[in-house]
């Protein structure tokens, strides 16, 4: 495996892969890989002949307030681990070869309406850090196809619409949630529970369970989402929100069958903040 920091090495690589005719797939991470992270590795691999993985801890998605400068930073281990399974090259750029004019200096690329409610209301700007990131990273891979984890659906939506605005010749693959043993979506921020919180932040998953079944039977989802909100609560979490969506553009559920709907959750326990989401068809 190519490990480089370089953006002339990784388009070097690039485009001889291309003159040979390989089909190349993209798995963007900020690195502080889990067993989640490499299933979208496992994914990208069925559906390309050689994967990159990009590890940057990207600054313009953070908030002011938030985890930027205590995330998890383990590149060695990083690339062990992407090297063990099969990646054929990791970017690891530097900050500036991403924004070189500064952060606040760079071109912002905004995906409206399907970013302003849930996390986009909860954490102005992030989307915008999103889709700026991703950006860069499509026009510097130019990948055929790329991979995203389905635990950060309104991310995976937003990075659809971007991809179909835009015209970026890229086919979109959602990765399945990968869940530990008791149903907890597995995440590099889950580190920053204690043992104790680990096992109560299962919770999510199983209020996420109840409102799927409830809204098959025929409770409605305003209903169902504020009974996990109070269950929630009454576990000892924080709750930002509890919601039911469209699955496609995460609109307000007008009459739409379960099977077009998607709960979704965000959850402090302690001082982590957790997020997941259950697609409500059977």
């Amino acid at each position: 495996m190519l490990t480089t920091h370089s953006v002339e090495e990784l388009r070097h690589a690039v485009r001889g892969w291309r003159a040979q005719g390989l089909r190349i797939g993209l798995v963007p991470t900020m690195g502080n890989l889990h067993s989640g992270h490499f299933s979208l590795l496992d994914a990208a691999r069925r559906h390309a002949d050689r994967v990159v993985a990009t590890v940057f801890v990207n600054p313009t998605q953070f908030g002011p307030n938030e985890d930027f400068s205590r995330y998890p930073r383990t590149l060695e281990d990083d690339r062990k681990g992407l090297e063990a399974k099969g990646c054929d090259l990791l970017f690891a750029p530097a900050v500036e070869s991403i924004y070189p004019f500064g952060a606040a200096g760079s071109v912002r690329v905004e995906v409206p309406l399907v970013t302003e409610p849930l996390e986009g209301a909860m954490r102005p700007g992030h989307f915008a850090g999103v889709a700026t990131v991703v950006s860069k990273l499509f026009n510097l891979v130019q990948p055929d196809v790329a991979v995203f984890g389905q635990k950060d659906f309104q991310q995976l939506l937003t990075i659809r619409r971007l991809v179909t605005d835009l015209g970026f010749p890229i086919d979109i693959v959602a990765a399945p949630t990968q869940r530990e043993a008791n149903g907890l979506a597995m995440s590099s921020r889950n580190q920053y529970l204690q043992p104790n919180e680990r096992e109560q932040a299962a919770a999510i998953y199983r209020e996420l369970q109840k409102v799927r079944a409830a809204v098959h039977a025929g409770v409605s989802p305003e209903l169902a989402a504020a009974s996990a909100r109070e269950n929630l609560a009454a576990e000892g979490f924080k709750v930002d929100y509890v919601s039911v969506r469209r699955a496609s553009d995460l609109g307000e559920p007008a009459g739409e069958p379960p099977n077009n709907l998607v709960a979704l959750v965000a959850a402090k326990l302690g001082t982590t903040r957790l997020i997941d989401n259950l697609l409500l068809d059977l």
